[in-house]
């Protein structure tokens, strides 16, 4: 599918941000697209969508008008490959239907009963537009214009994106089945679906496949907005493995390597991953990303221990740590010791009704 071209991006930039995208703001936007448009990756097949019953022409239709249609938004791959390599690391999805609730019904293929799981939108890369004036004052030390939460169910996305005039070019797709988080990628100016980076560069035996509750903790801590793209993409990769070297970590995601090793110290420095200086290896703190329990103090983000790799539990001991902390992502409702499922019983019936 051709790519939305900057022409329409631009009055839709004006249509929801007004006076703040100015000469200056448009000139950005020009330069954000085309940095965009020149990082490619590998697809795994066009997409098209439909809203309120009706196909849109692409996700900026939404943003445009009055409100938004009404109803689930469903998207439907076109000629999806079969299940094999080109879905590594992810699960066959044929299409999707997300609802106003923030549950999702996921198709493997055609002719398949559809998986009912929790589905959130995670901002990658996009442009808020910023006035000239903005800029002076925020390079000043006045107040930024600053981006909404970014871990969002799909009307609360959207709803953002109009309210604010953000315009995302790409976001992921937080699908959280009863057993595992997965992630999908959308290159929105394109209508792409996206192969995992991981596909063709890492063995998939290397995958660590974790619990639900763990992708959740990884995505609200990602979904803060507090650290670059690259580090937030990752982390994820990292928590999905017993360890990857900076090597390693490069060849899945290219780019400079200097630069992935900023992304890794970055991280190192938030105490989310370890570093071991014996072998290179750079692995997941869980710990570090489970909510603190009730009347419990903040854990520090780094220390002299938490830097050893010898000092780290056993990965079990840190989901099951993550499991006698869980609550539930819709109502926050605490759901006990050695839970089964992602929500709590009044939530999962719900849904299941739904």
């Amino acid at each position: 599918m051709a790519a939305v071209a900057l022409a329409d991006l631009q009055p839709l930039a004006r249509e929801r941000a007004g006076d703040r995208h100015d000469v200056y703001s448009e000139r950005a936007l020009g330069r954000a697209y085309e940095e965009f448009l020149a990082r490619r990756r590998t697809p795994i097949g066009s997409f098209h969508l439909r809203a309120g019953g009706r196909q849109v022409g692409s996700f900026y239709d939404l943003l445009r008008g009055e409100a938004p249609p009404a109803g689930p938004l469903e998207l439907r791959l076109d000629d999806p490959p079969e299940a094999g390599p080109a879905w590594a690391f992810l699960r066959p999805l044929a299409a999707a239907v997300f609802a106003e609730d923030g549950s999702a019904e996921i198709v493997s293929d055609a002719g398949a009963p559809p998986a009912r799981t929790i589905a959130r939108f995670l901002l990658r890369e996009h442009y808020l537009p910023r006035s000239r004036a903005e800029e002076d004052r925020a390079a000043a030390g006045g107040p930024r214009v600053t981006l909404p939460t970014l871990l969002r169910s799909l009307p609360e996305g959207v709803a953002a994106c109009r309210q604010r005039g953000l315009l995302p070019f790409g976001v992921a797709v937080l699908a959280y089945y009863p057993e595992e988080r997965v992630i999908y990628e959308l290159d929105l100016v394109r209508s792409l679906l996206l192969a995992d980076p991981r596909a063709g560069r890492l063995a998939p035996a290397r995958r660590v496949v974790r619990p639900a509750r763990v992708g959740w903790y990884v995505d609200q801590w990602t979904g803060r907005g507090e650290v670059p793209l690259l580090a937030a993409r990752l982390l994820p990769t990292i928590v999905e493995s017993n360890g990857l070297t900076a090597i390693e970590v490069a060849h899945v995601f290219g780019g400079v390597r200097e630069l992935i090793d900023s992304a890794l110290q970055g991280l190192a420095a938030r105490g989310v991953v370890a570093f071991d200086r014996r072998t290179g290896v750079y692995r997941a703190r869980l710990d570090a990303l489970l909510p603190a329990a009730p009347g419990e103090s903040p854990r520090p983000e780094s220390s002299a221990a938490n830097a050893n790799p010898a000092l780290r539990t056993s990965v079990q001991e840190l989901i099951a740590a993550a499991d006698a902390r869980a609550t539930c992502p819709l109502c926050g409702t605490p759901l006990g010791p050695d839970p089964h499922g992602l929500l709590c019983d009044r939530c999962a019936a719900e849904v299941d009704r739904g």
